[in-house]
């Protein structure tokens, strides 16, 4: 990967805003958890449609008031330019300078229509950068595996190429546990000309059934063998727990000593399991 690596490796965690102002408290510790360790940045999540605006609104509003560097989630599809204009107005006078663009999912119920001004990604790194130039730092969503709407890999491909060339200036991948899917499809990303750094996604296991449903829905393989020692461990969540996290550790050191430009975890808003790979793995701790 010669050009993917040519940069300082940014470390970051993503978090979904909460639903109750319980949830919001509870949320506020486990981020006091993860800053222990400065994360590059830490993103967060925008419903399908916007579904979770508000909520989205406050947690940044509340890691903003805690100086803590913050990259939201924007999602395009069913929304018109005025109100991602108003979006984007918001986070500059926030001082927010990184976002993660995506086209996102309509909620259930909307039918197939977008209803909106956008229907790709690509479309909305477009606005952006046209209406606010390089006031932000654009990261996109990549597939190693690929998308299972684009119904191949060479679609995919093409897709994710129209996403980097409208400006996006990194990418964040679905996650994965199959290090050499990665490590192909950077491959294919640089005979195709795309050479911007491409930061795998990481879920740490922590749960079978929530991580096989999720895996189901996005597409995102989880291979035979961890699938049946995941089963077998049943109501042992203590040793499911310990070989999770042995599979994700070995996927992370792979990754880095095979030169990936840094690592992005999905906490699912639980700081410990990621605070432990963190830790076993001594990455480092921005200033």
């Amino acid at each position: 990967m010669p050009l993917q690596s040519q940069q300082t490796p940014t470390y970051s965690v993503e978090l979904f805003p909460p639903k109750t102002p319980e949830g919001m408290e509870k949320l506020k510790h486990e981020i006091a958890e993860l800053n222990s360790v400065s994360p590059s940045y830490v993103s967060v999540t925008y419903g399908a449609g916007g579904s979770t605006r508000d909520r989205t609104f406050e947690t940044v509003d509340w890691l903003r008031g805690h100086h803590i560097e913050t990259a939201p989630h924007i999602a395009c599809v069913g929304s018109a330019r005025t109100e991602i204009r108003e979006i984007l107005g918001r986070y500059r006078e926030q001082g927010i300078r990184r976002l993660v663009a995506l086209r996102g999912d309509l909620p259930s119920g909307m039918g197939g229509g977008t209803g909106g001004d956008f229907r790709y990604a690509n479309e909305l790194v477009t606005f952006i950068r046209d209406e606010f130039g390089d006031t932000f730092k654009i990261e996109v969503a990549a597939y190693p595996e690929y998308h299972p709407q684009s119904g191949s890999p060479e679609r995919d491909l093409a897709n994710f190429k129209r996403k980097v060339e409208a400006g996006a200036d990194a990418a964040i991948t679905q996650y994965f546990y199959n290090p050499d899917a990665y490590f192909a499809f950077v491959e294919s990303c640089d005979r195709v000309g795309v050479t911007l750094p491409i930061i795998p996604g990481i879920m740490p296991i922590t749960n079978y059934t929530q991580l096989a449903r999720f895996s189901d829905a996005c597409g995102a393989e989880i291979p035979r063998w961890v699938r049946r020692r995941l089963e077998a461990y049943g109501d042992d969540v203590e040793s499911l727990r310990a070989f999770g996290h042995e599979v994700v550790l070995k996927l992370c050191r792979r990754l880095i000593d095979g030169g990936a430009p840094g690592l992005h975890f999905y906490t699912m808003n639980q700081s410990g399991p990621t605070l432990r790979l963190w830790q076993d793995l001594a990455l480092p701790r921005p200033a």
